[in-house]
């Protein structure tokens, strides 16, 4: 029996507002600004959400997490991403790797990326090797260029033995 695999794709934004926590990839930054959102607004862990429920076909993270849902105000990401990683594992799926980007004029993320790798190897157990983090600015184009948002992309592989 061959073994099975499959990609799965998340993209996601989030409103930049002063004053608020910036969380991302469950690590917080200091910075003037933070995402806003029903959750702790961490769009690099919902991407990763995605991405994982979009590879072993269970639909998004709206569909499991809703923003309607109280008990969901405010919590931390890294829950909902242990979440979903007990829906793919379930259906007997194991991570091969997490590719993101993030889509940010500032603060600049590279020195915090081996934090952020480290933080969701933490959750995943996927060794840091296997988790990648880039960031990109968009040259002062569009809502992340003029500071009003932040987005992330994620690309993941799973699959069965």
């Amino acid at each position: 029996m061959k073994p099975t695999i499959k990609i799965g794709y998340g993209y996601d934004v989030h409103q930049l507002a002063p004053q608020v926590d910036f969380w991302l990839g469950g690590i917080k930054i200091p910075h003037t600004h933070g995402a806003i959102g029903h959750s702790d607004a961490d769009v690099l862990i919902h991407v990763i959400c995605d991405a994982l429920l979009g590879a072993a076909n269970l639909g998004d993270i709206g569909f499991h997490f809703s923003d309607k849902d109280r008990k969901y105000k405010g919590i931390d990401s890294k829950i909902l991403l242990k979440e979903v990683l007990e829906m793919i594992n379930k259906k007997d799926f194991k991570i091969g790797n997490i590719d993101t980007t993030i889509c940010l004029q500032e603060p600049k993320i590279g020195p915090y990326i081996e934090n952020i790798k480290a933080s969701l190897s933490k959750v995943t157990s996927l060794d840091t090797e296997d988790i990648s983090i880039k960031a990109t600015t968009t040259e002062t184009l569009g809502f992340v260029g003029k500071k009003e948002g932040i987005a992330a992309h994620a690309v993941v592989l799973i699959y069965k033995d």
